[in-house]
């Protein structure tokens, strides 16, 4: 009988490490729904947060509140679907705060349609600010992040749409189905600096836009009858896979599309 000592791997196994302290996040569409809960999250967790949107009331009403709860937040405002304003925002993020250390493509709208009933310019403008808007902003954090070489973290929100289509839904699954090719993408031009794509694909959350839905008892009964968890989920709850994908401990997950809907996606 053998009795030497077995051989275990050269490793030290450590405890998952999810402090933010020290990063600066920039989360567009942070003002309101799964981007402010994004964004209070990163903010408690340590993280620098810059509070971003259209309306500078509503970007100021926001940093003031997580200040308020003893938080490191500045303010951005920025239509991230001018590409020209972008370009120029981006560079004086860089200059006045530092390189974002993590970017999460949040933005998005949508156009319940027909594609048949859809007019071009619907197509164009959703497909725009949905996905065009989100590469572009890609590219330029991405570019920042490797000049700075210390790394990052792409994180971009897409939908159960990006996997799934609903009649009376045609453009924004064409739109989300595009960004999973967004988040590939990245993943593999600049793993090679350390920097990681992933996404985070939510279900049905009951956010500031959503609540026609929630509050429609008929719809609402329709939706949730699809969900196993049979409910809508608080938008506090996008904040486990957030912090996750954007800590040290998502260190080797790379191109990966997180779902987070309750299981919606995967039941019939």
């Amino acid at each position: 009988m053998s009795t030497s000592t077995p051989k275990y791997p050269p490793y030290i196994p450590a405890m998952p490490n999810f402090s933010l302290q020290g990063r600066l996040a920039l989360v567009t569409g942070s003002t309101q729904g799964l981007g402010w809960a994004i964004a209070s999250a990163y903010a408690a967790y340590g993280a620098r947060v810059l509070i971003n949107g259209r309306s500078s009331q509503r970007v100021e009403a926001a940093v003031q509140l997580l200040r308020e709860r003893g938080h490191n937040a500045e303010g951005l405002v920025l239509d991230v679907a001018d590409l020209d304003e972008q370009s120029d925002s981006y560079e004086r993020v860089c200059a006045q705060h530092g390189t974002p250390d993590i970017l999460v493509n949040n933005v998005g709208v949508r156009n319940r349609k027909l594609l048949a009933q859809a007019s071009a310019d619907e197509i164009a403008r959703l497909i725009h600010v949905d996905l065009v808007a989100a590469t572009n902003l890609s590219r330029l954090a991405a570019g920042a992040m490797v000049k700075a070489g210390n790394g990052g973290r792409i994180i971009s929100i897409t939908s159960i749409a990006d996997r799934l289509a609903r009649y009376g839904d045609a453009i924004y699954p064409i739109a989300k189905h595009g960004m999973v090719g967004l988040v590939r993408s990245l993943a593999v031009e600049f793993g090679q600096y350390e920097i990681t794509s992933n996404g985070i694909s939510p279900g049905t959350f009951a956010t500031e836009t959503n609540q026609e839905l929630v509050q429609n008892p008929e719809r609402s009964r329709i939706i949730l009858g699809n969900n196993p968890l049979g409910r809508w989920a608080d938008p506090a709850e996008i904040c486990g896979a957030a912090v996750f994908l954007a800590s040290s401990s998502a260190s080797y997950v790379n191109g990966h599309v997180l779902v987070v809907d309750g299981g919606f996606s995967v039941a019939f």
